[in-house]
């Protein structure tokens, strides 16, 4: 199984996937993610006097106001990201965690950010077997041949730069794959597994080819979420930093994790890889002879 180097590129499609295209050499494609919400419903105001008709033009501009602020937050992260970049030197950044919206559209952001390339190893690893009903046959008839194409992948993956890559689950079950994964940042995106089973529910996710026996209601999704959250947590806490939706929606002061947005926990990751970047930096000043 070969992978070069490659680009995703966004498609307009009800299931919002990303579909990958395979490059040859050095152009430098990134995702591209629309993060614009429509906001074209207004109140219905009564216009019968100067007072109401007024209050209704302040309210028009309310759109306009929101989309400037979420200008404000676009720029603070591409100014942030432009700090941050000379000394993160093209390292990949590897997001592990269950798989969800928040985490697959935290990875595009970043990539777009950072003008790296965007992968989803489960999505290789299946495209590698044929598709994932190839792929979930195979579990079925071999699944150390399955185990063994995901370290390949990774391994893969590990050894270029500048990527972002959505590790699947089966990416932190193996001290192998655990420390392919040190060849960058590792980031747990830690996300309610209430939230994930009602995005798999609403078809806003799909599953894995290996999480495929999941199935039943929203209640039977958490319990078997539950399950595989528990099998890979030893290998969740051992990323470099942790990004919990929680905690972002608490430290913003929202009230309902829904008001967190992918801008929020991208800002939180820059936060924390700048961090690190700066401790590795202090580091490497302090080995070097006087």
């Amino acid at each position: 199984m070969e992978i070069i180097q490659a680009c995703c590129s966004y498609r307009i499609r009800p299931s919002e996937q990303y579909q990958l295209h395979r490059i040859t050499t050095g152009t430098n494609c990134r995702s591209s993610v629309s993060l614009t919400s429509d906001l074209s419903v207004k109140p219905k105001i009564p216009s019968r006097s100067k007072l109401i008709s007024t209050t209704r033009a302040i309210l028009d501009n309310t759109p306009v106001v929101t989309k400037a602020v979420d200008d404000d937050q676009s720029v603070a992260i591409k100014k942030r990201a432009s700090e941050i970049s000379p000394d993160l030197k093209g390292t990949s950044i590897f997001l592990v965690g269950l798989n969800s919206s928040y985490k697959s559209s935290l990875g595009r952001i970043l990539a777009d950010t950072f003008r790296y390339y965007y992968f989803d190893s489960d999505s290789l690893v299946e495209e590698a077997a044929g598709g994932k009903s190839a792929a979930v046959s195979l579990i079925e008839r071999d699944e150390e041949g399955y185990l063994a194409s995901e370290t390949e992948v990774l391994q893969q993956l590990s050894s270029m730069g500048r990527l972002v890559v959505c590790a699947g689950n089966g990416a932190v079950k193996s001290s192998t794959n655990l420390a392919l994964l040190r060849h960058g940042i590792s980031i747990w995106v830690d996300v309610p597994l209430d939230v994930v089973a009602r995005e798999l529910t609403e078809d806003k996710i799909q599953l894995s080819a290996p999480d495929t026996q999941i199935s039943g209601s929203s209640l039977d999704f958490v319990d078997q979420l539950a399950t595989l959250y528990n099998s890979g947590r030893s290998g969740y806490s051992t990323a470099d930093a942790i990004i919990s939706l929680q905690k972002v929606a608490s430290d913003l002061g929202y009230d309902e994790l829904g008001a967190v947005t992918t801008e929020d926990l991208c800002m939180e990751v820059l936060k924390e890889i700048e961090k690190m970047v700066r401790v590795k930096k202090m580091m490497e000043e302090a080995a070097r002879p006087f």
